[in-house]
């Protein structure tokens, strides 16, 4: 679905409604966990907004025409106030998905988390084993995660689950999918990292390699076949080993609306690390007038702001030049082509890190050494770990 209508004589698109709101509650987390997607200098942003702010933004943007809801972090449990913003989106019309580590989720909280409203639950694990699970996240968290998921099955909930794929776990697939199996998932996400935030600060230690994602296809073909329509499983691979760009939020500022912890509007998750790009603040401006209104949100609108290859592109209505954050990351420039693409001219960016993936993966099957780690951390500090 495209919700970008037909522009004006000028050419500036008319964007539909705001569809998919995401609310990134909270930038708090007890876990570390070396690919979180959170900005790295997360601990500098301003002060979360408070309870009356976050139930006003649901109002506006449920004006605005938005019907879906994720409620993420951080982790959004540690936030007291959850019920109360569940309880007034459910009131509102909106479908809830909370977005969490299950941290902070015992049973007397998914019960007032049922009652007030709360549509769906997606609990991350970090692996299929303990030593592992533990060690991407620097805590001790894998038996209660195996706890909420038995509290998330019995107050009837879907069953999802979702785990981050990278060099370090991707060959324990077939093991994260037999757990999955055992705490009777209905989905399962297995979302090869991609590189923002801090998996973008350990992309040397977490890119895999060619052959690694392959036996991974491999291994979901099979137990697809096997376990047939019992448990629905969604393989994202990295954009490093695709030769086309994805379409980036379908489109930035196309329906998909981000509001940070400090009131900060994003049009995508990762975007606040764009350069030149003032982002509008709820606290100063309605929604409505920030997502049809806002500069930043209409600058990557259309196609006015696309340079060659992608001006020309035949695929360019389709993929929307890929992702700006991507193309800022490895190029330093948010508006060339994505360099994923084969026909971007910084295509060599991303053949070049595949091909250190392979040599590094390489070298990893030949010792026993925990790599060298940098984990997100409240404080601000690169935190280096060598081994567990």
């Amino acid at each position: 679905m495209k919700a970008i209508c037909r522009g004006d004589a000028h050419g500036t698109p008319h964007p539909g409604p705001p569809l998919w709101l995401l609310l990134e509650l909270t930038y708090r987390c007890p876990l570390h966990c070396v690919f979180c997607y959170n900005p790295t200098d997360f601990s500098s942003v301003g002060s979360e907004l408070g309870t009356a702010d976050w139930l006003r933004v649901l109002h506006e943007a449920r004006e605005a025409g938005a019907v879906q809801l994720g409620l993420s972090g951080g982790e959004p449990l540690a936030r007291n106030d959850l019920e109360t913003i569940v309880a007034e989106a459910h009131r509102l019309g909106f479908y809830i998905n909370l977005i969490t580590s299950g941290i902070g989720l015992n049973e007397p909280r998914i019960a007032a988390l049922r009652s007030a409203g709360l549509d769906h639950i997606q609990l991350s694990f970090q692996d299929s084993t303990r030593h592992m699970n533990d060690f991407l996240s620097s805590t001790r968290t894998f038996e209660l995660k195996s706890r909420v998921a038995a509290l998330i099955r019995k107050y009837r909930y879907p069953m999802v689950l979702n785990v981050v794929l990278h060099r370090l776990n991707i060959g324990h697939v077939g093991q994260i999918l037999q757990m999955a199996e055992r705490l009777e998932a209905q989905y399962v996400e297995l979302a090869n990292t991609q590189y923002y935030g801090w998996a973008w600060l350990n992309r040397e230690q977490l890119l895999p390699s060619r052959e690694q994602l392959r036996q991974a296809e491999e291994t979901v073909a099979g137990f697809r076949a096997r376990v047939g329509s019992g448990m629905r499983i969604f393989f994202v691979v990295p954009d490093y080993f695709e030769t086309r760009p994805k379409p980036c939020m379908n489109g930035l500022g196309s329906v998909f609306l981000t509001i940070a912890p400090d009131g900060m509007a994003l049009p995508c998750h990762a975007a606040r690390m764009l350069p030149g790009m003032t982002f509008p603040n709820v606290r100063e401006a309605s929604v409505a007038s920030i997502w049809y209104d806002s500069a930043a949100f209409n600058h990557f609108r259309g196609e006015q702001w696309m340079k060659e290859p992608c001006r020309d592109c035949p695929e360019r209505s389709r993929d929307f030049g890929g992702c700006r954050c991507q193309a800022y990351l490895l190029t330093a420039d948010a508006s060339n082509a994505d360099p994923v693409c084969s026909q971007s001219p910084h295509h060599e960016l991303i053949r070049r890190a595949v091909e250190q993936a392979q040599r590094a993966a390489h070298f990893a099957a030949g010792t026993s050494a925990q790599p060298t780690l940098i984990y997100r951390d409240f404080r601000g500090e690169d935190t280096l770990v060598r081994g567990a």
